[in-house]
């Protein structure tokens, strides 16, 4: 059997093709929609008012969706690194790495870059990854990125980064470490894209976070502002954007004010292991119903796994309430995890319950029957 090879320049090339692909599905989904699309950097003049390339455009209504960005601290040779933005627009491919943060964009690039053969550290503050996640969803990640080859510094902080005579990177640490790298990446969290838009002369409320105040409907505190998506900091993902825009849509142009609910939002991280979650942590349950919770969980080789010799593990674990047996939160960590948490998503947003499961006959072999098996809970 031959052995896989990777270039770094297909990657890239591929990526490059696919997002102008998509970039003109949706410009010919405006257009055809009879949008006018204006390409520059636009402001507010106005609570009804908009300029942008010397242009002003008047309009009932205004809508704010700039994003966000990646936040990169100011530390000495902070011109030195690079973020998730710059990332696939490398022209090759690093020997060794040192990615810095520990959430979503941080594990996804490690695991990247650790998959591709590169020497890869992953650097954060705090004692655990992941540390908005499921206890013992962090737990695992972290324990099977370790055994993936990733080497992981907890409890660490990153002074400055210097540039040495033969073009290499020297990290230093708190405490007097240092880490020679050929590439250093911050994904430490990220920040509504607010400048220039001149907000704070029309009166624009921010909060104290600093992403632009809305209330259930988006609307801002200027009549005939709105906002949404990064930029009000709630639930930042691609799809919560759309839905908050759909909500939008219907409130001004069709008379339906609904609020949207934020509950229950399924997301992945697709890292190494992948992870897949929906509801509420156990941290969360317990808080929010005290002890009144039940923890169903679940650790195991997959079968593919046992048969090719591969040591990954999987992990499953279901949050239910004791007193109405409601499903709280599903969380699995393995191959595929989303797409076996989206189908789960559905289900509680229909109420599920722990009883459902049970009556539900899996799919064998699947890792995902786990789920509909699991019968007694954990002790504690």
């Amino acid at each position: 059997m031959p052995t896989p090879s990777f270039d770094w320049n297909t990657l890239r090339s591929r990526k490059d093709a696919e997002i102008a692909r998509l970039n003109g599905i949706y410009q010919r989904l405006l257009e055809t929609a009879g949008v006018r699309i204006i390409r520059g950097r636009a402001t507010l003049a106005g609570p009804h008012e908009v300029e942008v390339n010397g242009e002003r455009i008047r309009a009932r209504h205004i809508l704010l969706a700039t994003g966000g960005k990646p936040y990169v601290p100011d530390i000495p040779g902070r011109e030195h690194v690079i973020s998730s933005d710059e990332a696939f627009h490398l022209p090759a491919l690093p020997r060794r790495a040192l990615v810095v943060g520990g959430g979503y964009i941080a594990l996804e690039f490690a695991g990247i870059f650790n998959g591709l053969g590169v020497e890869t550290t992953l650097s954060h503050r705090g004692a655990t990854l992941m540390r908005n996640f499921d206890h013992d969803v962090a737990h695992f990640v972290t324990q099977e990125l370790g055994a993936s080859g990733l080497t992981i510094r907890s409890n660490t902080d990153v002074l400055s980064v210097s540039r040495q005579a033969d073009g290499s990177l020297l990290a230093h640490f708190k405490g007097g470490d240092t880490l020679e790298v050929d590439l250093v990446m911050y994904a430490t969290g990220r920040q509504p894209r607010l400048e220039g838009l001149n907000l704070e002369a029309l009166g624009v409320a921010l909060a104290k976070d600093g992403y632009i105040q809305v209330d259930d409907h988006f609307r801002t505190s200027v009549p005939g502002i709105h906002a949404l998506g990064d930029v009000i900091g709630r639930v930042q993902l691609t799809p919560v954007a759309l839905a908050e825009g759909m909500a939008l849509a219907r409130h001004l142009f069709a008379d339906r004010p609904i609020a949207l609910n934020y509950d229950n939002i399924a997301t992945a991280v697709f890292c190494q292991p992948n992870v897949g979650t929906v509801g509420l942590t156990e941290e969360k349950a317990r808080q929010l119903h005290h002890d009144c919770v039940k923890i169903f969980r679940t650790s195991f080789r997959p079968m593919k796994n046992t048969l090719s010799g591969n040591d990954s593990r999987m992990l499953m674990k279901i949050i239910v309430q004791s007193k109405t047996d409601l499903v709280l939160g599903v969380h699995v960590v393995g191959d595929d995890a989303g797409e076996i948490v989206q189908g789960f998503a559905v289900a509680m947003a229909m109420g599920a319950t722990k009883s459902d499961l049970d009556r539900t006959i899996g799919i064998h072999p699947t890792a995902a029957e786990e789920l509909v098996t699991m019968r007694e809970p954990v002790a504690g």
